[in-house]
């Protein structure tokens, strides 16, 4: 327990056997430390796991320490897992050494296909024969990343959302050849260390979350390409609106309760074709040159003075007492 009163969070000591055998995931391998990759180290940190990390760009491991070290104290508001410490976190110039002991592995590279490939063949063939590797991937299907794999059925996509270290949603998705197997043990594992997984039955591009994001973006630069809004009554219209909701609980469960004692069956029966009605009225706007320019000058009015980095913290500092809130309510869980 840390000394801000935050209470501890749950030793990791769950089945992560091929077999009948218990074992404990006890040692993490970290491959690509940038934003989302240093952010899952310290939060395996926090847990009290040993991080094995890697990453090939020069200044990569002190650029690491400095993102641990400044993610540590939110952290500690949450509450460590005991033998939590900065300490337990190493760093290999060697990808193969990174993940040869490792029990399992979060994959943060590029987003290329060819590149992943080429990395988790090369991850599959010094790994232990027990190891899961997962990959972050925000779009690739794992069905491509595990396509040069001599163990294909240990692959898995445990996409993150950022910054992983606060986020509790992990996207858990199998490829063609994963194992049903596999993907309930990264489910459990994911579980164990507090985060909130859910499986993801079939692959499509950009998985779930950032697909339901995307359509919101659609419309959103869809509104300031026409003139309809400037950039911040668009954020704001969803900070101070729905948005407070969505953080609460998701889409069905919000319209469910907007259909008063009718429930769902009640919107549904009374709003369907006017939703209907605006679904057809979306937009499909076009990156355009110019699009990209209005919005931009929008971003930059709407933050003034403001340094993106005090605006990062601001909301950080907001995140965790919200997912605190959450948690120690345990009336939406």
């Amino acid at each position: 327990m840390d000394d801000q009163g935050g209470e501890p969070l749950r030793a990791v000591e769950i089945d992560m056997s091929m077999g009948s055998s218990f074992s404990s995931v006890k040692r993490v391998a970290v491959v690509g430390t940038g934003v989302i990759g240093a952010s899952w180290a310290a939060y395996f940190l926090a847990h009290g796991l040993d991080v094995n990390a890697t990453d090939p760009s020069p200044g990569a491991e002190e650029r690491l320490r400095a993102a641990v070290a400044q993610h540590w104290p939110t952290l500690e508001r949450f509450g460590l897992s005991e033998g939590a410490s900065i300490d337990r976190l190493r760093f290999h110039d060697s990808l193969e050494d990174a993940v040869s002991v490792a029990d399992f592995v979060q994959e943060n590279g590029p987003e290329r296909m060819d590149f992943k490939i080429d990395l988790f063949r090369r991850m599959d063939a010094a790994a232990p024969p027990d190891a899961i590797l997962a990959s972050s991937s925000s779009g690739l299907a794992i069905s491509g990343v595990q396509s040069g794999c001599a163990h294909p059925q240990r692959v898995v996509l445990g996409h993150p959302f950022n910054p992983p270290h606060l986020i509790p949603l992990v996207e858990v998705i199998g490829g063609e050849q994963t194992s049903a197997e596999v993907i309930e043990r990264t489910m459990a594992f994911y579980a164990a260390i507090g985060k909130r997984p859910i499986h993801v039955k079939r692959e499509v591009k950009g998985h779930i979350a950032n697909r339901l994001q995307a359509a919101l973006w659609r419309e959103a630069f869809h509104l300031v390409n026409e003139g309809v809004a400037s950039v911040a009554d668009i954020d704001t219209a969803i900070a101070h609106g729905p948005g407070l909701r969505w953080a609460v609980m998701g889409p069905f469960m919000n319209l469910h309760l907007s259909g008063g004692a009718g429930g769902i069956e009640h919107v549904l029966a009374h709003l369907g074709g006017p939703i209907e009605d605006w679904w057809k009225d979306l937009g499909a706007p076009s990156m355009t040159a110019a699009l990209k320019q209005k919005v931009k000058e929008g971003v930059d009015e709407e933050l003034g003075q403001r340094r993106t980095a005090d605006l990062e913290a601001a909301r950080d500092t907001l995140l965790l007492d919200l997912i605190r809130a959450k948690t120690d309510s345990g009336k939406l869980d």
